[in-house]
Order: structure tokens, then sequence, then C-alpha cells
């Protein structure tokens, strides 16, 4: 447990140098706005398609897995809702403290650190994850509050989940990137070399930013933000562990692993990006992303050695 808390600290330091940066002012907001710009639009999205440009379809494509995923985040985004509509909170707020109890940091932090704490082996799983958050949940929660306001769910909603998945560089990424696969053929070399030299600037750039942009949020309303912390690092991956390992037991116990590891990542700051963009809860989930990075420096460490035993 501990040889794997150490090898998480390494990106853990990078956060909190990034968190440093910001707050002391020598990295501002706006040059925090340009390094996400870089590393979503460029480093990560290199990344991502090198990954999937590697895999086949057949690799990525596991219905069983993707059951399994499913389940447990719905369950646990059920019960957040339930919690929220018991305490008051309008359907659009409920949505969004939903969305945090179970979209984790897979792009900017689960999928560097995943790759070189668990090997490249662990991108299929990893990229099966993203996806789902990235087609089932941003469109959900999208649907929830703009239907909520509306009183109904119009073509125009669906117009928009649509366009946004179609711009979402980490969706084009990974599906230009199977295509090519899908061909058999290798990348031209020059084009590969390119691709992973930007692609090795996405671990550090987007370590960096997540601790850079957590330099602007506070943690007000501390017992809101400890609840959705706890659902997003407890319960998200006991529901998924559940799932996986006993309701829809999944057949590749690695792919399992990785799953339940990536579910105790925390709150993602595209959710925040999503609260503020509708002016819903903006604070809140800002709160809860700050704590469940704070409190994950132990528990990823802690649901890892359990999972791997500790090697």
């Amino acid at each position: 447990m501990l040889a794997i808390f150490l090898k998480t600290v390494p990106f853990f330091a990078l956060i909190a140098l990034g968190y440093f940066a910001g707050r002391t002012r020598f990295f501002t907001a706006e040059a925090t706005t340009y390094l996400t710009k870089f590393v979503f639009w460029f480093a990560l999205s290199a990344m991502l398609f090198n990954f999937a440009a590697n895999l086949t379809l057949a690799e990525i494509l596991d219905w069983r897995f993707i059951t399994a995923y499913l389940w447990g985040c719905i369950t646990v985004y059920l019960i957040a809702t339930a919690v929220g509509l018991l305490r008051g909170l309008s359907v659009a707020e409920a949505a969004v403290e939903a969305q945090v109890a179970i979209i984790g940091n897979v792009g900017f932090l689960g999928i560097p650190m995943f790759i070189l704490l668990l090997g490249p082996a662990s991108a299929g799983p990893m990229l099966m994850v993203l996806a789902v958050d990235l087609i089932v949940f941003s469109s959900l929660i999208v649907i929830l509050i703009t239907g909520s306001r509306d009183g109904r769910v119009s073509l125009s909603t669906l117009k928009t989940v649509g366009l946004g998945l179609l711009k979402n560089p980490m969706i084009v990424s990974i599906v230009l990137g199977i295509a090519w696969s899908s061909t058999g053929r290798e990348l031209w070399t020059p084009i590969n070399e390119f691709l992973s030299i930007l692609g090795a600037a996405a671990t550090p750039g987007a370590l960096f930013a997540i601790g850079a942009s957590l330099a602007g949020k506070t943690a007000e309303r501390i017992s809101v933000a400890g609840w959705l912390t706890f659902c997003k690092l407890v319960l998200h991956p006991a529901a998924v562990a559940l799932s996986a390992l006993v309701i829809f037991p999944v057949a590749d116990r690695f792919a399992a692993t990785v799953m339940i590891a990536a579910a105790a990542l925390p709150v993602a700051g595209n959710v925040y990006m999503l609260a503020q963009h509708y002016g819903v809860a903006p604070q809140r989930v800002s709160a809860a992303i700050l704590v469940s990075t704070a409190v994950s420096i132990v528990t990823v460490s802690v649901v890892i050695g359990l999972l791997t035993g500790g090697t």
C-alpha cells in the first residue's frame, strides 16, 4: 500500500505545484485557461488518438464492462439525486449534484496516472470509462437542466447535445484513433513521433492545470461538499465494484480493476464548467472538486492497493 502511495505522490505533487503557482498568482487565471485549452485540444487529444490507434474496437468495446460500469454509476446517480430532492433542491440542482457524485477526473488525471501506475494495458478500459462518462452522463445533465427549465425536452436540446459530442476533442480523437486502427496500417513514423511528443505533454500539463484551476476554487458549504465527496470517493467505487465483481462479473479481472480504480478518482473539472455555464450551483461543485481532490491523495492509493494486493 505504501509503495502505491509513493508512486501516486509525484502526480499529486504536480497538482500541488500548479495550485501553488495559481495561489501565488505566478500563474494567472487567464494563463490557466490557456494551458487547459492546450492540454484539452492538443496534448490529451494526441495521447488518446495514439492509444486508440493501437487498439482494436474489440479491445475497447466490451458490453459487459459497459453494463457493469453503467449500473454502478446509475445506482450512485439515483442516490445522490434522491438525497438532493429530499433536501428541497430543484431538478437542475439535483442533476448537478448527481453529476458530481459519479464523474471522475478520468481524462486529465486518471489516464495519465493509470498508464504509468497500471501499465499501457489500462488504456482500453479507461477509454471505455471516459466514453461512457462523456456520451451518457454529459448528455444526461444537459437534457435534465434544459428540460426542467423548458418543461420539456425539445429538438434544439437534443441538437445541442449532439453537437457537443461531435465537438468534444476527446471523443473525436478516440473515434479517429479506432478508425485508423481498423485500417490495419501503422502510422507514418514522423506522424507517430509527432503524436508521441505532443501526447507526452498531456501528463504534466494536465496535472499542473488541475492544480492551478483549484487555486481559484473555494470550500464553501463544506457539509454538502463532504457528502458529495463521500459519494464520489466511497459510494461510487463501492457500487462499481459490486457491479463489476458480483452482479455483472467482468471476465477480465484487470479491466474490472481499472474500472473500479477509475470510479475512485476525484470530481472532474468539466462538471464545474457545465454548472457555471448553466448557472446551477457552481460554488457547490467548486467546493466538491477541491475537497475530493485533496482527499483522493489518500483514497485513490487505498483503492488501487486493495485491488492489486498492494503491489
